[in-house]
């Protein structure tokens, strides 16, 4: 009882802040002190067996048994702080933030008799008061500075952060002013400036396009300011480049307004006129991505990009964050700061696809950080017709933020000043924190999810409602004339002389007979050619100077000195030692890391990510080697000079789609860099098949996009079942189309260097999908010599050297890892008479050169295309799309099937051994079960 008398006299400011402390961070308070308020709070909460309070008499009992009295001053003072402590936790459920709906009730409230006060105690002076910042005040003074701090127009989320200095800032911030701005006067006439384009630009539209779609930010225009504000504020923090994605909404309204797009290009677009580009099929308007200089009132140049994006709308979020991730890489490795992504979301998208998880996930990643993203969610409070309540089951859109404890700033979009001051804490927040903030615009949707749509289908209350609703601007205005900063004609003028403006960029856009598109990001581009598909054909030399070879082999093939790895690690460096210098004859991983470091060499950039890269999920590669005991990483290809460019391999986290679009973005973003990712298995790349359909296949036609990104999709038939054989080539081959990308099966480690040579040492770029071996990273014949990496090139089609033509009866065309397995079998059955050719690049596929082997064998009968998958898999299809003289082949596959291969080993290694065997006699009775019953002859 002694130990606690001065509890009596000793001043209770201490006490209060000690228990400010304890409930934002337990462990910061000392021992005794935690046990002291444990006791309190069970107390408060519930009267408990070990430790408890009786509120009335004030006596708590702590867990050893003893009993304190505490003086019921600073009982009522520690009540007064879990008040407080429920506001901050709790005060965001309890906000004037929805501008056209009735908020759902919760419960408990922020009643005070919830926290053992009264009214008897509302003028009651406490200390507590100045935990807010005000000093020792009464319980209604404090009552009034929470209320105006979390439940007026921004309920704030963050007392889940677990870090006890972000929560102290957040605090200290949303204290000031009582979480209000001041802004000066000409402050809130640019907000009003902001507010007048982005509602006159819609409004203009709405009269001059009737019914045309645009997805009009009206409900939101308070977006308009928020970003102009972030914009004008970052530069001013040291910020150089935005990079912003985001999908419809206000797409048209942002570009005009905060990127400086012209609208009378805008007008161009609305008119449906052809492209003045041939090579080029474009997009809807509102997809089209962006690139300018912006001029900001301190004087500094911003470079602003905003990504194009498809409909599939969360998929521009790992777009870009890959484009920022590049850009810092490139041009401020120093200070990732300098480039700020914003992610601008809509409520029913970031709270159902599940990409927005993927990237939150990457955040803090070491392959993906950008130090931090600002989220921008343009809350309509609908998906298309789907009602909110219908939409999610967490309480708000942004609870993803929590994964990653990002503090979440709900903000009533009416209220253009306290969405501008949200903007400015997101901004402040990342800045220093170099972590993701989310801000949720609470608005609505004026008209239906596009403006020919009827809303009162769905939603009669909530459009009757909106239809009585003033806009932002008009709600602003009246506040700023009330306050004598602008008088009854200003907002009018501003409105005349906007639109007149927009009126004289109609009347220009009508003089012009066709569309220019403007390419994304060219400052990165620049040197950079499109080619057409003949020009993909053209032999490139990626041939190596020995002496490069032989320094890149020596310093991949030398472990550091004093550190010590694990014995295999050791062999494993030592065996490649002798392939190179002694046996000359290279494995996979040597043609590969051969690769990497030539190019490293003479200074492009390499970065490979995906799960397990950096040892390679089949044991292959070991770009990155631990010492044994501190598990230090050593990457050997980054020392091979000085001047070299730069390597990155980094294992993913378990995602494919938000990993494939943020490599995607990278290589968006650095062309000089070779971006690849790599599939654990290739089926895997099913998970971002979006990706490959919206971006990669189609981005150059779309968007005019060049990306070099290179997917590595492990590909063959050993018996693994059916998750672990095909990479679904069919699906990339189908996509495949006059110029988009090139798609290549190689079976030797030379074929393999010079193709990954090739990708960097074109003018152009071009996605590469490439299917990798399982089986032949370690196959005795899948082997290079040194000789055929100097001095040799990618070759499209080889030829089979070791037959004579003249005892040739079969020609056998196939692909990839099927051939050793033919070969095998031709082996073991001494069959001179049959001829294996490698198709080794599938798009472009080499027609003219399948075309001239033919002719070389022109006496051989029997033409064949061999491959290891179902018929209606692998490439069958392909080459009866893009090779005119396919109808003379007879096909040998496995027969149709909906599964890529059988789940019994033993199953699927009959219906191989039954490919094989059709492939050197084609009256083997046993096919029949198993191959296609269409003829087999054409």
């Amino acid at each position: 009882m002694d130990k606690y008398s001065f509890l009596n006299t000793a001043h209770t400011s201490f006490f209060a802040d000690l228990y400010d402390k304890y409930l934002v961070n337990p462990d910061s308070v000392e021992p005794s002190w935690r046990a002291f308020f444990q006791g309190f709070d069970f107390g408060m909460e519930s009267a408990l067996d070990e430790v408890g309070i009786d509120a009335g008499s004030g006596t708590a009992v702590l867990g050893n048994g003893q009993e304190v009295v505490m003086p019921e001053s600073l009982q009522k003072e520690f009540q007064v702080i879990r008040l407080i402590d429920g506001y901050r936790s709790r005060g965001h459920l309890f906000t004037r933030t929805n501008p056209v709906r009735e908020r759902r009730k919760y419960t408990p409230t922020l009643d005070i008799d919830n926290f053992g006060l009264s009214q008897a105690d509302l003028d009651t002076e406490f200390s507590a008061g100045e935990i807010i910042g005000i000093g020792r005040n009464t319980l209604r003074e404090i009552i009034k500075h929470l209320q105006n701090i979390y439940c007026d127009a921004i309920g704030v989320e963050y007392m889940y952060i677990r870090s006890p200095e972000r929560v102290k800032w957040i605090q200290e911030q949303l204290n000031v002013n009582d979480n209000h701005p001041k802004f000066s006067p000409d402050k809130k006439k640019q907000i009003l400036k902001k507010l007048n384009e982005a509602v006159s630009f819609e409004a203009f539209l709405h009269t001059k396009y009737v019914g045309q779609k645009r997805f009009s930010l009206e409900g939101n225009e308070s977006l308009i300011p928020a970003l102009d504000a972030i914009v004008e504020h970052a530069a001013g923090m040291g910020v150089k480049q935005f990079v912003m994605g985001m999908a419809h909404r206000g797409r048209l309204n942002v570009l005009t307004n905060i990127f400086g797009k012209s609208a009378k290009d805008i007008f161009s677009e609305f008119d449906g006129k052809d492209y003045e580009q041939e090579i080029f099929d474009g997009d809807v308007k509102y997809h089209l991505g962006w690139t300018s200089l912006r001029a900001t009132d301190s004087g500094s140049q911003i470079n602003m990009n905003i990504a194009p994006n498809p409909s599939h709308l969360e998929t521009v979020g790992a777009v870009v964050e890959g484009i920022t991730r590049a850009k810092q890489d490139v041009h401020y490795p120093d200070d990732f700061s300098k480039v700020l992504p914003i992610v601008v979301h809509g409520d029913a998208a970031i709270a159902g696809q599940g990409i927005v998880y993927e990237v939150v996930q990457m955040a803090n990643l070491d392959g993906y950080k950008t130090n931090g993203t600002i989220h921008i969610v343009v809350n309509n409070q609908i998906g298309f017709t789907t009602n909110y309540l219908d939409a999610r089951s967490s309480t708000y859109c942004t609870d993803v933020a929590k994964v990653t404890l990002s503090p979440v700033l709900h903000i009533n979009s009416d209220d253009a000043e306290a969405v501008v001051h949200a903007a400015i804490f997101a901004l402040e927040y990342r800045m220093r924190f170099k972590r993701d903030i989310f801000l949720d615009l609470l608005g609505y949707r004026k008209y239906g999810h596009n403006e020919g749509d009827e809303p009162r289908f769905t939603q009669p209350k909530l459009y009757k409602a909106i239809a009585k609703h003033e806009n932002p601007r008009d709600i602003y205005a009246k506040k700023l004339i009330e306050e004598g900063i602008i008088d009854d004609g200003y907002v009018a003028k501003l409105e005349q002389e906007y639109k007149a403006s927009l009126e004289e960029d109609l009347e220009d856009s009508r003089k012009i007979d066709k569309t220019e598109i403007t390419p994304f990001m060219a400052d990165e581009w620049s040197g950079f050619d499109n080619v057409r598909e003949w020009e993909m054909m053209e032999k490139v030399d990626t041939s190596c100077d020995r002496k490069q070879l032989d320094k890149v082999a020596k310093t991949i093939t030398e472990l550091p000195k004093g550190k010590k790895f694990l014995r295999k690690v050791e062999k494993l460096v030592n065996d490649r030692k002798k392939m190179y210098f002694e046996k000359n004859s290279l494995d996979w991983a040597m043609g590969e890391l051969l690769a990497y470091g030539t190019l490293l060499d003479s200074g492009y950039g390499v970065r490979m990510s995906g799960q397990d890269v950096e040892r390679g999920t089949f044991s292959h590669r070991h770009a990155v080697m631990k010492v044994e005991e501190s598990e230090e990483e050593v990457m050997l290809l980054n020392h091979i000079s000085e001047d070299q460019g730069k390597f990155q391999i980094y294992n993913s986290l378990l995602s494919e789609y938000g990993v494939v679009g943020f490599d995607y973005g990278y290589a968006m973003a650095s062309p000089n860099t070779l971006t690849i990712w790599e599939a654990q298995f290739g089926d895997f790349s099913n998970g971002a098949q979006i990706m490959i359909d919206q971006y990669i296949s189609a981005a150059e036609d779309k968007w005019k996009l060049q990306n070099g990104l290179v997917m590595f999709l492990p590909h063959g038939y050993e018996g693994q079942g059916a998750e672990h054989s095909s990479a679904r080539m069919e699906r990339y081959l189908q996509l495949c189309a006059r110029d988009n990308m090139f798609v290549a099966d190689c079976t030797t480690p030379a074929n393999l260097f010079h193709l990954l040579r090739r990708q960097m040492m074109v003018n152009y770029r071009k996605p590469l999908i490439i299917f990798t071996p399982k089986s032949l990273l370690r196959h005795p014949k899948a082997v290079s010599t040194v000789e055929e990496l100097a001095d040799g090139q990618f070759q499209e089609v080889i030829d089979d050297t070791s037959a004579e033509v003249s005892k040739v009866k079969s020609l056998v065309f196939c692909t990839g890892k099927f051939y050793y397995d033919l070969l095998a079998a031709r082996e073991e059955h001494g069959r001179e008479d049959v001829a294996l050719v490698r198709i080794e690049q599938l798009f472009p596929l080499p027609t003219e050169q399948m075309k001239a082997i033919m002719e070389k064998y022109s006496h051989v009968e029997d033409l064949v295309w061999a491959q290891e998958e179902p018929r209606n898999m692998g490439a069958w299809s392909h080459m009866m799309m893009h090779f005119e003289d396919a109808h003379k082949l007879r096909v040998a596959s496995r027969r149709m099937y909906a599964s890529p291969a059988a789940g019994s080993a033993v199953r699927s290694k009959m219906r191989h051994q039954q490919v094989i065997d059709y492939v050197f006699d084609k009256t083997k009775d046993n096919m029949r079960s198993n191959i296609s019953r269409t003829s087999t002859t054409n």
